[in-house]
């Protein structure tokens, strides 16, 4: 991974967003630099530790050619979130828009779905004669929500675990 400043990071990061505007993605971490090469120190005796200040590291990659990332100290930082968020705001107008209608259609079916789960299936007819075949599909239909029920269970447990 190459390293370089603030504003070649800043450039290559706009060139890495023009190259993939039709079709690519882009991962960008942003961490606290805690290791800068050198031996770990320990706490100092009177535990003044607490007050140094840590530089950020900015990584780019796109899982192909381009890795490179900068360093960035807590002086420079302000002016580096301002150019940052600038780059960011306008390079995120090729971003496809949510389809909020399919969302909500989803969401609509689901909740059909649960409240049919709810809903216990209802038993009726003779079990001799006329109407015989509608109460076995009744039956039918009440076995099948049990096993739904069960599988719906099983599924909720097994979250609750992890």
């Amino acid at each position: 991974m190459q390293l370089v400043d603030n504003n070649a990071f800043l450039q290559q990061l706009g060139a890495l967003f023009e190259s993939t505007k039709d079709k690519g993605t882009i991962w960008l971490t942003y961490k606290r630099l805690t290791h800068d090469g050198d031996d770990t120190v320990m706490k100092e005796e009177d535990g003044s530790d607490g007050s140094r200040e840590y530089p950020c590291i900015v990584r780019v990659t796109d899982d192909k050619k381009a890795k490179f990332s900068t360093k960035i100290l807590s002086i420079d930082l302000d002016k580096f979130h301002s150019a940052y968020g600038a780059l960011l705001k306008s390079s995120m107008t090729t971003l496809r828009k949510r389809d909020k209608k399919r969302e909500k259609q989803r969401a609509e079916q689901l909740a059909k779905r649960k409240q049919r789960m709810a809903d216990p299936v209802v038993i009726d007819g003779p079990k001799r004669g006329n109407g015989r075949r509608k109460r076995q599909r009744q039956v039918k239909a009440a076995l099948k929500h049990a096993e739904m029920k069960e599988r719906a269970a099983k599924r909720e447990e097994a979250r609750t675990k992890q």
